[in-house]
C-alpha cells in the first residue's frame, strides 16, 4: 500500500464496511474502493464468533480491494460495545526553576501521569485525548510550549475497553490478512466525518445508532468530554416490528427500511403495505401507521436513553448545538423531527463530508464511521502536513501511550 493510500474497516453488528481511499496532493480524500458485507459473528458491537466475523471482514476487504485495485495491508478499525468506558483525568507536571519556559518534555511528563491509571488487568486504554492545558491556574491554554509557569496541568479524556474484546476484534482483522493500525471508538470516528468545529465549540451530542448499539460522544468547548455505548440499536426496532406484526425478522427489516417512519401522525391510517407473515396466511397487509407506531415507541426510548446518558455526564445544560444522529438507523424517515419533539433541542442527521471519488453511495449516515476512520487516519498519522491531534493506542502490540502521544504534541487541541 502506498503512503497516500489509506484504508478503514467499520466492524458493526449489521454490516462490515471497508473503504480504500487516496489522499490527494490537495489533502482531499478520494474514495477508490468500497466493500460492504452483512456482518456475521458480531453482536452488540462485540465479536462472539471469531470464524464468522473473520470471514465477513475478509469478504468486505476483498470487495474493497477488487473495486479499488489496491491491496489493503493495514487499516484503522472501529470498536464499539458496552464494554467501553470513559473518564476525564488530569496529568500534572511541576516545572523546575523559574528561568526556563515549558517544553515538550514537560508535556510528556503530564501525559505520562494522565494515562497512569490503576486499571484492572482485563481493561485496556484505547484513547488518551487531550482537552486543554492549565498553566499556573490559567485555564484552556491550547499550546503551553514556550510559556512560563511553575505548574502544568493537562486535562484528558481517556477511553478504555475490555482487553478480551480488543484482542478478539484485532484477531479477526489480522486473520483476514490486514494489520489493525489502531482501534478507534465508533462515535469519535463518526464525529470526525460529520461535525463542524462551531458545533463542537457550542456543545453537541453525537449519537451513532448502529445495528446492535448506540454510541455516544459529547463535545463541549471544542473537545470531547464524554463517550459511552448503549446496548440498543436498529436491531431492537426490527425485533419490535417482528413481535408486533408477527412476521419474520428479514421481512420486517425490509419493511422498516422501505416503509418505516418514526412519525405515525403524518401517515394515512388507510395506507397499507404487504408483509410476509407466519401461519397459514403467508402474506398479509398491515397499516403503515401501525408500523410507524411500533417504531416510534422504541425510537423515543433510545432518544431518552441518549439524553439521560448525556445528563448523567453533567452536560445537558452545555449542548447548545443539540444532537446529531448518525448510523444506519438515522436514515429512518422522521427520526430527526421526532427527536426535536422529544428532546426539545436542535437535531440534524449527520452524513459524511470531505470525500470525493466513489462518494455518492457513501453520502448516508450509515457510512459516517467508515469515512471518519479514514479522516482520523489522516490526522493520527500526520499525512501530507496534517498535524495529528489524537493519541490512538495501537492494539496487540500495546505500545506505550506516551510513545504514540509524542507525534501530536504540536496540535493537541481542536482549534
Amino acid at each position: 500500500m502506498r503512503d497516500n493510500i489509506l484504508a478503514s474497516i467499520d466492524v458493526g453488528s449489521s454490516k462490515v464496511c471497508t473503504l480504500v481511499a487516496e489522499l490527494t496532493p490537495d489533502e482531499d480524500l478520494r474514495i477508490l474502493g468500497v466493500g460492504v458485507t452483512p456482518s456475521q459473528g458480531v453482536k452488540k458491537g462485540m465479536v462472539d464468533n471469531i470464524q464468522e466475523a473473520t470471514a465477513a471482514i475478509a469478504s468486505s476487504i476483498e470487495k474493497a480491494e477488487r473495486s479499488s485495485g489496491s491491496r489493503v495491508l493495514s487499516a484503522h478499525v472501529s470498536i464499539s460495545g458496552n464494554h467501553v468506558n470513559s473518564l476525564n483525568n488530569r496529568g500534572i507536571a511541576t516545572i523546575p526553576g523559574r528561568e526556563r519556559p515549558i517544553t515538550k518534555q514537560d508535556i510528556d511528563r503530564a501525559i505520562e501521569e494522565a494515562q497512569a491509571l490503576n486499571l484492572p488487568t482485563n481493561r485496556e486504554v484505547l484513547h488518551v485525548i487531550p482537552r486543554f492545558f492549565v498553566v499556573d491556574g490559567q485555564e484552556h491554554v491550547s499550546d503551553p510550549v514556550g510559556m512560563y509557569g511553575q505548574r502544568l496541568d493537562m486535562e484528558t479524556h481517556v477511553v478504555t475497553g475490555s482487553l478480551t474484546a480488543v484482542q478478539n476484534l484485532t484477531q479477526c482483522v489480522e486473520s483476514a490478512g490486514v494489520q489493525a493500525e489502531a482501534l478507534v471508538l465508533a462515535p469519535l470516528a463518526a464525529a470526525q466525518a460529520i461535525l463542524e468545529e462551531e458545533e463542537k465549540r457550542q456543545g453537541i451530542i453525537v449519537a451513532d445508532i448502529g445495528g446492535g448499539t448506540t454510541s455516544i460522544a459529547v463535545f463541549v468547548d471544542g473537545a470531547v468530554f464524554h463517550t459511552s455505548v448503549l446496548p440498543v440499536g436498529g436491531y431492537h426496532l426490527t425485533h419490535d416490528l417482528g413481535a408486533g406484526l408477527r412476521a419474520p425478522f428479514s421481512a420486517v427489516e425490509e419493511l422498516k427500511t422501505e416503509w418505516g417512519s418514526a412519525l405515525p401522525s403524518q401517515l394515512n391510517p388507510e395506507d397499507m403495505v404487504e408483509v410476509e407473515a407466519f401461519g397459514s396466511q403467508r402474506r398479509k397487509e398491515v397499516s403503515r401507521r401501525r408500523v410507524a407506531e411500533i417504531l416510534q415507541a422504541r425510537v423515543e426510548e433510545i432518544l431518552e436513553m441518549i439524553y439521560i446518558d448525556a445528563k448523567r455526564a453533567g452536560f445537558d445544560e452545555m449542548i447548545a448545538a443539540g444532537l446529531v444522529l448518525t448510523g444506519g438507523s438515522a436514515s429512518l424517515s422522521g427520526i430527526d423531527e421526532l427527536a426535536e419533539q422529544v428532546l426539545r433541542m436542535p437535531v440534524r442527521i449527520g452524513v459524511p463530508k470531505g470525500i470525493h471519488g466513489l462518494s455518492d453511495s457513501l453520502i448516508s449516515p450509515a457510512y459516517a464511521v467508515s469515512v471518519g476512520l479514514l479522516q482520523w487516519s489522516v490526522l493520527e498519522n500526520g499525512h501530507n502536513g496534517h498535524k495529528p491531534r489524537f493519541n490512538v493506542k495501537p492494539p496487540v502490540a500495546f505500545k506505550g501511550v506516551l510513545e504514540t502521544a509524542q507525534r501530536w504534541l504540536k496540535a493537541l487541541i481542536p482549534q
